[in-house]
């Protein structure tokens, strides 16, 4: 299952995501899904690990019919306070999604991979509750600030000490093992780090560096196409207006036993 965010630990990744380079990440994270996902306005979205909801709130504004799910009964409580009876808000394990097959068009996970004990479990299930995309956004591991937060980690910070930092070669392994071959694209939000000049980060549009492996943030989306899909064809005779119940029908067993007796 991963970490689960209590109240201690929710505050400290909340005081994250209000640092300069988190509020850059978000200032671009609407292009880049955009970019990548093309979602249409009234499609059904699953934030998978949807924290506090803040990424709840930019797909809501985007649009879309947002759900969130989160392990974290605290993080759930936080979410349902900012966003009311916009959306629906589960506390439940990534692992094991209480949603049926397809219910969903989009499926996000941002943020979420790097805190999961078993990702390709949680990778399928969102591919099973999803009939089109799957957007996963992670901080990269060959990054700078991957680095810093890796160095963080080690001297003590509680969000990025458990955290498993991936890089796009990684990212994509996970997604073959979950999904097989499925259609995959990407792209980055690359910055320069704050000490060289907080003015030129800010100036920086993500897509002139979509495709750098070493950008600081990745967004990769796959799209799901099935090998064999079902179709359901209903009754045109109603149950009620059947010539014969099931029960009586002699079976070919009893037909055997019955001609059995007969020969004696």
């Amino acid at each position: 299952m991963g970490l689960i965010f209590n109240k201690d630990i929710a505050a400290t990744y909340q005081a994250w995501h209000r640092s300069h380079p988190a509020r850059l990440i978000d200032r671009s994270l609407e292009k880049l899904i955009f970019r990548l996902v093309d979602p249409n306005p009234g499609e059904r979205v699953l934030d998978i690990g949807c924290g506090s909801g803040n990424h709840l709130l930019m797909l809501s504004k985007m649009g879309l019919n947002v759900s969130g799910i989160d392990a974290s009964s605290h993080m759930i409580s936080l979410a349902r306070e900012r966003l009311g009876r916009k959306c629906l808000l589960n506390t439940c394990r990534a692992e094991d999604l209480p949603f049926d097959d397809n219910e969903f068009d989009l499926a996000v996970l941002i943020n979420t991979v790097e805190f999961l004990d078993d990702p390709v479990q949680v990778l399928r299930e969102a591919g099973r509750v999803t009939r089109k995309k799957i957007f996963i956004g992670v901080l990269n591991s060959l990054s700078w600030n991957g680095f810093l937060k890796k160095i963080q980690g080690v001297f003590g910070n509680q969000v990025f000490g458990q955290a498993k930092f991936y890089n796009l070669w990684q990212i994509k392994a996970l997604v073959k093992e979950a999904y097989g071959d499925m259609p995959i694209s990407w792209a980055c939000i690359r910055m320069t780090p704050s000490c060289v000049t907080q003015g030129e980060t800010d100036s920086i549009p993500f897509w002139q560096w979509e495709h750098s492996p070493f950008g600081f943030f990745l967004g990769i989306t796959v799209t799901i196409r099935y090998m064999l899909r079902t179709e359901s064809f209903p009754l045109k005779l109603g149950l009620e207006k059947a010539s014969k119940h099931l029960v009586g029908i002699e079976t070919f067993e009893d037909l055997v036993i019955r001609r059995k007796h007969s020969q004696r």
